[in-house]
């Protein structure tokens, strides 16, 4: 069962300018909001300029409604993170490290994006604005490193407008590149051979929606999974359609893929241009394409940083050091051909 945030928001006649929220919270999810002996909502009103109540399984809060909206927004991440297990420590207070990373990012307009088991919420000021554009735009390109919600999210979005029927349709897809193994070697037929590829697709599908309704939509042909070279040929009209590691396809495939968005469709082309599996990155058609398309009204493109990062804080460390050593190397080239 969906578990959803309840709050109720109102102008207050006492103080002029002031709203008041009421947020009612789960049993389950009271000790993780509240904290324990209640030190979370000490620390709510430390670190926001907020008058806090609570009156059993209710919170009753006083202030700026930017203010209250980012609080909200803190509690919505951290009963997201609770039911998909992202964090596992007990000892670690989700809420409070939520809280403190929607202060210090400064979020506005946050962005409710819900699914059938999940409210999404951005956890950057970039992630907000990309799911504010996956419902405006009609061809989005998203960039950046591993772990910053790229295709998270553009799975959110178009999970969300399936449920609201803005479209009728999922279509999810990749490019089926070998990463030092051959499709032959692998056991099964064609679509036992392709799956392992598109299973970071599935992982992220049954994250946001529960797996029976999930199968029965895959079943229906509401949601596809295929290879990039599945869409040659065919017209996506009325679909949500996602290309994800988009590093990995060349330049003519990738206007393959574009050239088949029909009426009412919305694509999504994301990928980390330093992480193409192709023999020679040189092929890879990402940022060429970003550049010949970026200037096209209704194109937007989303180049996420190392500071949009929202796995485990060992991820950012791993791929600053890369980036360093990359660097190092780069101008070891760069003092040779200088001699």
């Amino acid at each position: 069962m969906t578990n959803k945030l309840s709050h109720k928001t109102y102008k207050s006649n006492s103080i002029q300018g002031l709203s008041s929220a009421i947020i009612k919270i789960e049993n389950s999810e009271a000790l993780d909001i509240f904290g324990v002996n209640n030190e979370n909502i000490d620390f709510f009103e430390k670190n926001l300029p907020l008058k806090i109540y609570q009156k059993g399984n209710q919170l009753v809060i006083q202030g700026n409604k930017k203010n209250i909206d980012i609080l909200k927004n803190a509690i919505t991440q951290t009963i997201s993170e609770k039911k998909t297990n992202k964090k596992v420590n007990s000892s670690f207070n989700s809420m409070q490290e939520n809280l403190k990373m929607y202060i210090s990012n400064d979020v506005k307009n946050i962005n409710v994006t819900k699914t059938a088991k999940l409210d999404v919420i951005g956890k950057s000021k970039l992630q907000n604005t990309y799911l504010d554009i996956l419902r405006k735009k009609q061809i989005v390109f998203a960039i950046g490193p591993a772990g910053t919600g790229k295709t998270f999210l553009a799975v959110a979005a178009a999970i969300s407008q399936l449920l609201e029927n803005k479209f009728e349709r999922i279509i999810l897809s990749r490019p089926a590149v070998e990463a030092g193994e051959k499709l032959g070697f692998l056991p099964g037929d064609l679509k036992e051979k392709v799956d392992p590829y598109l299973r970071p697709l599935y992982d992220s599908l049954y994250d946001l929606m529960p797996s029976d309704i999930a199968l029965k939509k895959i079943q229906s042909s509401e949601i596809e999974i295929a290879p990039l070279a599945f869409m040659r040929g065919r017209t996506l009209n009325n679909s949500f359609v996602i290309l994800d590691e988009a590093q990995n396809a060349t330049h003519n495939q990738i206007k393959m893929f574009l050239t088949r968005c029909g009426k009412n469709s919305r694509m999504v082309v994301t990928g980390d241009p330093s992480q193409t599996d192709l023999s020679r990155r040189s092929e890879s058609g990402l940022l060429r394409s970003i550049k010949i398309l970026s200037d096209i009204d209704g194109i937007s493109v989303i180049n996420f940083g190392q500071k949009d990062i929202v796995r485990d804080e060992m991820v950012t460390k791993i791929i600053n050091a890369y980036d360093s050593y990359d660097d190092q190397i780069q101008d070891l080239f760069d003092q040779q051909n200088n001699k």
